[in-house]
């Protein structure tokens, strides 16, 4: 059978849909986890310093190095696993190991990750979690005080989740630590891929809800902005049939507006898109958990509608007013830039007809012109005829008066006829 010729990316597209495998841990154990991202432009960061930073991790811990130009990697580092991503944005730091301490999130797990090689990264941590898996105890009625403890109760959610094989619980805020708490009780029998999964969409709902949250903030400084901006936009929409202000100028001032607004666009539109999809993707990872209540308390997707939503809703408001302020000013422009042709054709219409008058009394003039050229020519013409003709009325016995007045008429009808035989040659040119 003759080899099939493949295309090229076949091989490596397929490999890609296998590479970052969930992680696998079992009960108990305790897991650290981070993000980092560049305060600007982050999806056209250097990665080669991303890669330099993990290096520096594995080099720290005496770990083999990592393939140039990878996006993920896994490896372990002490008695860690560590796994390593490179997303659009922002790289992600996930390692766990078996055991937990008798302190509940102690910040001494935290360490494996040290204060000053954070402070080295090619960019600023945007989320920070710390994960206390444990076996489900027998008496779940116990954990409800327990949890009370470990977190801020009025801000807890807690959850049934994978058809009632384990309960996770977190609170969303940062501890002393600098880190964000969540607590995993599993039942013995489940298995260490499902805690694995468990783990992944903890710290992927924690990531996204970090990174489209980063446009709230960009789209309460645009809210700012179009609040200053739509009043002017207003007054020169309602001042458009005002006809004492020419639409020239309020055609300049209108295209001042159109063209800020057309930068905040530009601006903002990465961010709102990338905040639009993160939002998805939190929801999605939510929804992958199949919640069910755990006496009585909020779940995830309860919190998030009552906490997160609200937010996304003010970035899309903020995105959908920036739209419709740039519908209403190209509107507005389609408008003013009607009625300036308008008034220019008004303008040249009158500049046309002012042009007939001049053409008009040019004409005139040079009617009045070629009469007074006639009169002239034919004086002179009369007079050299005259001097012409006066050896010829001697001889006739005329007087010299007599003959200029004979030559007059003849002389003035061929000068008449000349001037216009040379009028209309001009014209026919």
């Amino acid at each position: 059978m003759p080899p099939v010729d493949d295309h090229p990316l076949r091989y490596a597209l397929v490999n890609e849909l296998h590479a970052r495998p969930f992680p696998q841990l079992s009960a108990p154990s305790h897991a650290v986890y981070l993000a980092i991202k560049e305060p600007l432009d982050a999806a056209n960061r250097d990665r080669s310093a991303d890669h330099a930073h993990l290096g520096d991790l594995l080099e720290r811990h005496g770990a083999a190095q990592p393939q140039p130009d990878v996006t993920h990697y896994s490896g372990r580092i002490g008695r860690h696993t560590l796994r390593w991503e490179s997303h659009t944005e922002f790289t992600t730091y996930l390692a766990h190991a078996p055991g937990v301490s008798a302190r509940p999130f102690d910040p001494a797990e935290t360490e494996l990750f040290p204060a000053e090689w954070i402070e080295d990264a090619p960019g600023k941590r945007v989320a920070a979690v710390s994960v206390r898996i444990d076996i489900l105890p027998e008496d779940v009625q116990a954990l409800g005080p327990m949890l009370d403890e470990w977190f801020v109760p009025e801000s807890l959610a807690c959850a049934w989740v994978l058809d009632g094989s384990a309960v996770i619980a977190g609170d969303f805020r940062i501890d002393a630590a600098g880190q964000m708490r969540f607590a995993v009780f599993v039942r013995p029998e489940v298995g260490a891929g499902r805690i694995g999964r468990i783990l992944q969409r903890l710290c992927e709902v924690e990531t996204y809800r970090a990174m489209s949250m980063l446009g709230l903030g960009r789209a309460r400084a645009l809210t700012k902005r179009l609040n200053a901006l739509d009043p002017q936009l207003s007054a020169l929409v309602a001042g458009m049939s005002d006809e004492s202000r020419p639409a020239e100028g309020r055609l300049d001032e209108l295209l001042a507006i159109s063209a800020e607004l057309e930068g905040l666009a530009v601006n903002h539109a990465f961010r709102f898109g990338a905040t639009g999809a993160y939002e998805a993707i939190v929801h999605q990872r939510i929804a992958a958990l199949r919640e069910s209540r755990f006496e009585g308390r909020q779940m995830f997707s309860e919190f998030m509608l009552r906490r997160y939503d609200p937010a996304m809703r003010t970035v899309k408001s903020a995105e959908a007013r920036l739209r419709t302020m740039l519908e209403r000013a190209a509107r507005a422009g389609e408008l003013l830039r009607t009625r300036v042709d308008v008034e220019r054709s008004a303008q040249n219409q009158k500049l046309l007809e002012s042009m007939d008058r001049r053409a008009d009394l040019q004409l005139r003039l040079q009617h009045t012109v070629e009469g007074l050229s006639v009169v002239a020519i034919s004086y002179y013409a009369v007079s050299l005829a005259g001097y012409l003709a006066y050896p010829l009325a001697a001889r006739l016995g005329m007087s010299k008066e007599m003959m200029v007045a004979m030559l007059t008429l003849p002389v003035i009808g061929a000068v008449w006829m000349m001037v216009r035989r040379i009028r209309k040659g001009m014209g026919g040119h």
